[in-house]
Order: C-alpha cells, then structure tokens, then sequence
C-alpha cells in the first residue's frame, strides 16, 4: 500500500526577484506547514531543484531577470520533472491555461494568501 507524503518529507522551491514578495511568499509556505528553498532567478532554481530531490512543489513568478522567465522556467521542470506539481504568479500578465504546464495552476498577483495556501494543500494532497 502506498503511503503519502507528510509535509516534512518534501519541500517547495519559491522563485521570485524581489527580496520582499520573496520573503512574503515563503513566509506564507512555511506558515502553511512546509519545508521552503528560495531562488532569486532561474538559473538559482534550477541548481537548487538538482541539489534537492526533496523538492515536489515549484512556486515562481513570471516576470524575473536571466535567461528564462518564470513560465519557461515552469515548462522546464515539467518536462524534466513532471511530477513535481507547479504554481505560477504574476501581477502584470495573465496566462491561458493551454499555455501552462499540463496540472499547473495560475495565480494572478495580488493573490490572497488563503488561495495560495489552500493551493499548496491541495498539490500536497496529491503528492504519493
């Protein structure tokens, strides 16, 4: 019988450019019960997603600096790691959902911090 995992034995990266939604959103993470890695980009994501196998949730902004942008971050790590379960935020664009990764969810920023925790529950729910 398979067992699921407990929020202590996998973690969320958080990708986001600015220091303070940064710190807000991986505040709101671990007062929801999880273990968080941040990155300032993707090119810090991608390292920490090789360096922490531990890591089954991404939640990343789109708009940031560097080489791929959030969005093209998250079709990455889908096609790399599609099981772990994706998030994405941003204030200034909206996503269709045909052009998101298959499972992944959209949030438009400003988000309620409800939303994003109940989010975050519901990928972990999934998670086996």
């Amino acid at each position: 019988m398979g067992q699921s995992l407990s929020y202590s034995e996998f973690s969320i990266l958080v990708v986001e450019d600015d220091p303070i939604i940064r710190m807000d959103a991986v505040d709101l993470c671990e007062d929801a019960g999880f273990s968080v890695h941040e990155a300032k980009n993707s090119s810090v994501a991608l390292s920490l997603l090789q360096q922490h196998p531990d890591i089954r949730i991404l939640f990343t902004d789109i708009e940031m600096p560097g080489d791929m942008d959030g969005l093209m971050l998250a079709h990455a790590v889908h096609n790399c790691c599609p099981t772990i379960k994706i998030i994405i935020a941003s204030g200034k664009l909206k996503v269709a959902e045909d052009n998101l990764p298959s499972g992944s969810l959209f949030l438009q920023k400003p988000y309620r911090p409800s939303l994003v925790a109940k989010a975050l529950n519901d990928f972990a729910a999934q998670i086996s």
